[in-house]
């Protein structure tokens, strides 16, 4: 499955479009590693937590997304957009949402 950010697929053209497709997934952190991260912040430190934990809320929304256009029957996603949030008391969680059209294509030009 192709997935692009853009609104087309190089060498190859969209022959339909099956609908706008989404994907989700809302993550907690845990409260120490919440706390490590805190001090982290103060002295300037990268947070591999909370990368880590984003990294992993990303992935899961991605695969979220590929099956939903799978069910359409599509061969790949185009217009790809991933957004992240706080949610939850005291944004206790994060949220990352994609969004793309399901599209199918021809056969590969060129």
């Amino acid at each position: 499955m192709i997935f692009t950010t853009t609104n087309s697929v190089a060498g190859r053209e969209i022959t339909g479009y099956l609908g706008i497709v989404f994907g989700d997934a809302i993550v907690g952190v845990n409260v120490f590693r919440d706390l490590f991260a805190s001090i982290r912040d103060i002295v300037g430190g990268r947070s591999a937590a909370y990368e880590k934990e984003l990294a992993a809320a990303r992935q899961a929304a991605l695969e979220s997304l590929l099956e939903e256009a799978r069910l359409l029957g599509a061969d790949a996603v185009v217009g790809v957009d991933i957004d992240y949030a706080t949610v939850g008391q005291n944004g206790s969680m994060m949220m990352v949402t994609t969004t793309g059209t399901a599209v199918t294509l021809g056969p590969a030009t060129g």
